[in-house]
């Protein structure tokens, strides 16, 4: 399977940084509703408005919540990572000041 994952066809707003960076924790819908005081209906449409900006398509072979945590610690660096407190090797400063992991995946 080939993947085409922008990075990103728009900016997320921070609702969604904040749904994703959970996701990346490997934290369920139902979780991140309680955590977020939303209901699950409100954190599924948030993943799916999220997948659209980095382009990634639900299909029968692509789990769109593990190409979503890649792409978004690709793009916004690894926060999960960062709390248990295991550096990333990739690590950068961006054009922004912010930590971003330079990684190139082929």
């Amino acid at each position: 399977m080939a993947a085409d994952i922008t990075i990103t066809a728009r900016e997320l707003n921070p609702f969604e940084q904040l749904v994703l960076g959970l996701l990346c924790e490997g934290k369920t819908n139902a979780a991140i509703a309680r955590e977020t005081s939303h209901t699950e209906k409100v954190v599924e449409n948030t993943i799916s408005r999220a997948a659209k900006a980095f382009n990634i398509k639900s299909d029968a072979d692509t789990n769109i919540r593990v190409l979503l945590a890649l792409a978004y610690r690709t793009h916004f660096g690894d926060a999960a990572l960062d709390r248990l407190g295991i550096p990333c090797s990739h690590l950068e400063v961006g054009a922004d000041g912010q930590m971003l992991c330079n990684k190139i995946v082929h």
